[in-house]
């Protein structure tokens, strides 16, 4: 049991290490949407393993159900400004990427 515990703390330690070495190129500003994003995704997994352990912890769930509707709505914006960096953040995170946000060109008119 405790092995298991081991195992699981390593893949979890390593997620967040990489989760925070992709801040947008190492760049720590947290204002930036796709540093947002990392973040919350950073935060969004600490909170999955808490409740992989802890299942019954309704405040802790809610917490998380308010930071995955925060996250979607960043990448909702992203989306629609940026294409390119929502395509590639979506890639380095390994996440679904949003139905029919893929390629939109919101706003214009052909």
């Amino acid at each position: 049991m405790d092995q298991a515990i081991v195992i699981i703390i390593i893949i979890t330690t390593n997620k967040h290490k990489y989760i925070k070495e992709q801040l947008v190129g190492g760049n720590k500003e947290t204002g930036l949407t796709a540093s947002q994003i990392y973040y919350l995704t950073h935060q969004i997994l600490k909170l999955t393993s808490h409740l992989e352990s802890h299942s019954e912890d309704y405040s802790s769930r809610r917490g998380l159900h308010k930071l995955l509707s925060r996250r979607k709505r960043l990448l909702i914006y992203l989306s629609a400004e940026n294409t390119a960096l929502y395509s590639q953040i979506m890639k380095n995170l390994g996440i679904r990427s949003l139905k029919g946000r893929q390629g939109l060109n919101r706003g214009l008119i052909f």
